[in-house]
């Protein structure tokens, strides 16, 4: 009978496999395990987000990084049998677009319409497989959202007050004076505004409890745990009711029972994962069907919305909570956040045209681990390029397709012997499935393609090991030597179909070209064909362009660097900027500094601040206790050992309730820190 896995069996996949071809060996009945025979059963719904990204310029590679993340998901859960949905779009409303737009002399709808539809065509570009795309603009979004509003008031949820504090205009975030980090915002360090208003509240601290409650009792709701361990020390904090409303502009959308207000952007934007299910429309089956959600995959700037702000308001409307959420890092580019001011932002679109959508999605998924920030540079890209793609995937499909068609007239023989080599990369190829399911699972796709790689890397040496070439000149006399050459074949042939179905979340383009070239473009693939060996037999192979040709690193660099150059010229950003440099000082200034040498022998969050790091420092034989607002920089654990420079006769002060005697020096560019350090003694003087 044909071989399948059920549901019940799917842990086990990897122990059937082996038992299975472990087993006697029987060449001639293996034809029977046809892919048409092999059928996935529906393994339910999988509903997965990415952020609604705000529509104030086009994005860049940042921020493809997520939607590629959250597309090679949904292709793989949608490849393993499961319903999928999968969804994105804008965030299209606040003070920032209605600025922007006045600035451009188009109303706020023409501002926001433009790019949008850049973002649409990035998106079709980039092949992402989204199956809606809402945007907070919508009529079918607008109203939903003031019936949430209304079932939240009615809930006793939200009452009318007046809003004085600090407000973040790029961020779109209210900030009180102890929020704040050195004066500006905690979360983009930029300056903040003195704001006053009339305003709508929603109680925000009536959840407090239930939201530590959730993050302790249930570590995945949250993931990465660095992120979780933020959350729990920001609402132990003390959470105050959240402003969801303002008058200062009217780019939004209105206040039901008051028309001078409009709903501030986070409620607007935060019930879009549910507006588009049809919630709180009597009549919903999408709703019922797919919520909760399984994912929402967000950076990690925005995690506290998602997992303080948007629990606490689906708690409010007696609403299930999505699963997971799920907080990446950054890209990071010249030692920082990419930022289009700085003109160091990277158009995917020209590395698309340059090196096609599957390069790009390669590189984004393997090189960068998940939740944590990754430096991109092109040199990193194109070797990756070369090496991973052009080297081992490329050269293995043309080699094998063109072994085939030499010796064995362009069809896919049947494998007629075994030995230890055959059996080493069966059961290599067999192998790797289980374990891509399990990276899968915790977002890991780096591991994932890695263990994907382990059978790209065995499949190339089996050709050295096996010489074809030489099995070849003694094929016609010796029926050894011809069951060899035709095992040899089939065996490279099963790998690199087993290949196509496991690359396909990652590079669905590139799987389908293997695929043509193996004779088996008709036969749609399924998760399962990656778990059997010997489906194939006299297909004709196709011998196609180079999947990854070899690029000129740096012929590449060169010419990138000159489409940089380009770009910042007409974007009207200098190459070189001068220093921004604060009022010059005398020497004798500088000479009342008193720097010295100190060692970090302790390092720990301050108990009533998540944005202060408190810092032991030992300087010759006196220990002194510095903080500083850098935690959301530095872990730590990773600064305990370090030499570091001090600031040692600068005027204690008191920072929530513990003393600083001196400051430590960073390095900023804006964007990041790095702290100086020295390999000198600690407590020496620094001249």
């Amino acid at each position: 009978m044909p071989w399948k896995i059920t549901d019940d069996e799917a842990c086990f996949r990897g122990a059937v496999c082996w038992n299975y071809y472990l087993g006697p060996v029987s060449f001639a009945g293996r034809k029977e395990k046809k892919m048409a025979e092999v059928k996935t059963e529906s393994k339910g719904k999988y509903y997965i987000t990415t952020p609604i990204y705000y529509p104030s310029d086009n994005l860049h590679i940042g921020h493809t990084y997520c939607t590629v993340m959250a597309d090679a998901m949904a292709r793989f859960k949608r490849l393993q049998g499961y319903d999928v949905r999968f969804q994105t779009g804008t965030d299209e409303h606040g003070q920032k677009i209605q600025k922007k737009a006045e600035e451009k002399g188009v109303t706020p709808q023409e501002f926001v319409d433009e790019i949008v539809a850049g973002i649409k065509q990035l998106w079709k570009t980039m092949e992402i497989s989204y199956d809606d795309f809402i945007r907070t603009t919508e009529p079918r979004h607008i109203k939903r959202v003031q019936e949430i509003f209304m079932k939240m008031n009615e809930k006793g949820d939200i009452y009318k007050g007046k809003y004085e504090g600090w407000y973040c205009t790029p961020c779109e975030s209210y900030w009180t004076e102890k929020q704040l980090v050195d004066g500006c915002c905690p979360d983009c360090g930029r300056p903040v505004q003195k704001t006053s208003e009339d305003a709508y509240f929603f109680r925000l601290s009536k959840y407090q409890d239930r939201l530590l409650d959730l993050f302790e009792n249930h570590p995945d709701f949250l993931q990465p745990d660095t992120r979780r361990n933020e959350m729990i020390g920001f609402v132990k904090q003390g959470l105050e009711d959240l402003c969801i409303s303002r008058t200062s502009f009217d780019w939004g959308i209105q206040v039901p029972i008051d028309h001078d207000h409009v709903i501030y952007v986070w409620l607007d934007a935060l019930t879009n994962y549910i507006t588009t299910l049809g919630y709180p429309d009597e009549d919903r089956p999408e709703y019922d069907k797919y919520w909760p959600a399984d994912v929402h995959l967000v950076g990690k700037e925005i995690v506290r919305f998602h997992t303080v702000i948007w629990p606490a308001m689906l708690m409010s409307i007696d609403v299930p909570l999505p699963k997971q959420v799920l907080g990446h890092g950054w890209l990071l580019i010249d030692g920082g956040k990419m930022s289009k001011s700085k003109g160091n932002v990277v158009d995917p679109v020209v590395l698309i045209d340059r090196y096609g959508v599957d390069a790009l999605k390669y590189f984004l998924l393997r090189e960068y681990t998940f939740g944590q920030d990754g430096v991109f540079t092109n040199e990193v890209m194109l070797n990756r390029m070369n090496f991973d793609l052009a080297n081992d995937l490329g050269n293995l499909v043309s080699r094998s397709i063109t072994m085939i068609q030499k010796y064995c007239g362009g069809k896919i023989p049947a494998a007629a012997s075994q030995d230890d080599f055959d059996k080493d990369l069966r059961e290599i190829a067999l192998a790797v499935a289980p374990k891509v399911e399990a990276h899968m699972e915790k977002f890991q796709f780096n591991l994932a393609l890695d263990d994907i790689w382990v059978l790209v890397r065995r499949a190339n040496k089996y050709i050295d090991e096996k010489m074809p070439w030489v099995l070849a000149k003694t094929a016609a006399e010796d029926p050894d030597a011809k069951a060899q050459l035709d095992t040899c074949m089939h065996d490279l042939a099963e790998a690199i179909r087993i290949i196509s179905v496991l690359i396909l979340p990652f590079m669905h383009s590139t799987s389908e070209k293997m695929r043509d070239q193996l004779g088996i473009a008709d036969k749609k693939a399924v998760w399962e064909d990656a778990f059997v060996f010997d489906q194939l037999d006299g297909e004709e192979v196709h011998r196609g362009e180079a999947l990854f040709p070899r690029l000129d690193v740096e012929k590449e660099l060169k010419e990138l660097d000159e489409l940089k150059k380009q770009q910042m010229a007409e974007a009207g950003i200098a190459e070189n900027k001068p220093l921004e440099l604060k009022p010059e000082i005398e020497f004798d200034d500088f000479d009342k500094i008193d720097l010295r040498v100190g060692k970090i022998i302790k390092a720990e969050k301050h108990p009533k601040a998540d944005k202060l790091l408190v810092f032991q420092v030992k300087m010759g034989t006196e220990t002194r206790q510095v903080i500083s607002g850098v935690s959301q920089y530095f872990k730590p654990e990773e600064m305990v050992g370090k030499k570091v420079i001090v600031v040692a006769n600068l005027k204690p002060r008191n920072l929530r309730g513990m003393e600083s005697k001196g400051m430590l020096l960073f390095a900023d560019n804006g964007e990041k820190l790095g702290i100086v350090t020295t390999d000198a003694e600690d407590g020496n003087s620094v001249n």
